[in-house]
């Protein structure tokens, strides 16, 4: 037998296996992002205007379909409850636009950049391999995105990218520990890899106040519009606070979009999906801090990225307990309750 005949029987017989934890929890994940996507991109091809952002979110809201597709049929194919995650009720289509169509294309850059790092660490704990071509088919797809993204945003005038910093001239070695805390009160000069880092997360937190601050506009609910207060103002705080490292080394700070929220009052989308994508936005800014946190030297850097990390752990822990309290929150896939199963088992016992 060749090796073509031997791979897809390999294939064919590694769809028969069970998915893994990684794979149910990763699939679960990724039905309620692209099931809230499929919302957002829906309503605002409703009200968008630009012909050319247009046609990049009708491109965006067929992948999200096509993702969405592959999911409910990987979920009935497995016997599986395919999940509520957000659809046509969570949409409202009369709705006018809160956000401007350049706000969108920054919106969908911005969560390309994110997918792109999830759908990697999907794929990295993925073993069967109908699930690893799917991962690796949204890695593509998800990659094209935030080139067409970037392209976009550019040709309308605005530049996401980190800021230049000179060529090195020669190879140099650290000599002393200067490079990482403070000596005699003096710190040196920010590296490439923690401006990048700084620029990153201070854009997530553009985008996040401004979502935030649009989402408590138009909620109905007293707690849910504290609560978006609550997030934009310390995703205002983490700007100020991260870009004020770049400020000290002469560096431009990405700008404020709230220019960008138009002053509607009404609400493109249900409660429970505002909540939900508070939460989103919440874990991508955890992550985000943690992969900065491995990749910065200085100790005062260190020490703002943990500090702040601790914050949005504990706002992402009120909303969570908010949906909660409302029936929102969807249970993911978990390991089997054993003590649960043995009472069950031991009650049926007794009566027997």
């Amino acid at each position: 037998m060749d090796s073509s005949g031997s791979s897809e029987q390999m294939k064919e017989h590694q769809k028969h296996r069970p998915l893994t934890s990684a794979e149910l929890g990763d699939l679960f994940a990724n039905y309620l992002g692209d099931s809230l996507f499929y919302c957002v991109f829906t309503h605002h091809l409703e009200v968008v205007k630009d012909k050319e952002i247009k046609v990049f979110i009708e491109s965006n809201l067929a992948l999200t379909k096509k993702h969405l597709s592959f999911l409910r049929y990987l979920y009935q194919n497995e016997q599986i409850p395919v999940p509520v995650g957000f659809g046509e009720e969570d949409i409202r289509k009369e709705a006018p636009a809160l956000f401007s169509d350049l706000f969108m294309v920054f919106y969908i850059t911005e969560m390309s950049r994110a997918g792109v790092m999830t759908y990697g660490n999907a794929l990295s704990t993925s073993s069967r391999s109908d699930i690893i071509e799917y991962f690796e088919m949204c890695i593509r797809e998800t990659m094209n995105i935030y080139k067409e993204g970037i392209n976009l945003l550019l040709s309308k005038g605005m530049d996401i990218a980190p800021p230049n910093i000179p060529y090195p001239k020669k190879v140099d070695f650290i000599e002393d520990q200067s490079f990482i805390s403070y000596f005699s009160g003096k710190l040196r000069p920010l590296t490439g890899l923690e401006i990048k880092h700084l620029q990153i997360n201070v854009n997530t937190n553009v985008l996040g106040k401004a979502l935030l601050l649009g989402f408590s506009q138009v909620t109905s609910s007293e707690q849910l519009t504290k609560y978006f207060k609550q997030g934009s103002k310390r995703a205002e705080k983490q700007i100020n606070k991260l870009g004020a490292f770049l400020m000290k080394e002469n560096l431009p700070t990405p700008k404020l979009l709230d220019t960008h929220i138009t002053d509607s009052t009404i609400p493109p989308y249900s409660d429970k999906l505002m909540l939900y994508h508070t939460s989103l936005a919440s874990k991508i800014g955890i992550e985000n801090f943690g992969i900065a946190l491995s990749n910065v030297f200085r100790h005062d850097l260190h020490m703002k990225f943990a500090s702040l990390t601790a914050g949005i752990a504990k706002y992402l822990d009120d909303g969570m307990n908010i949906s909660i309290c409302r029936g929102w929150l969807e249970e993911p896939p978990t390991a089997a309750d054993r003590d649960k199963l043995s009472k069950k088992e031991s009650g049926r016992s007794t009566e027997e």
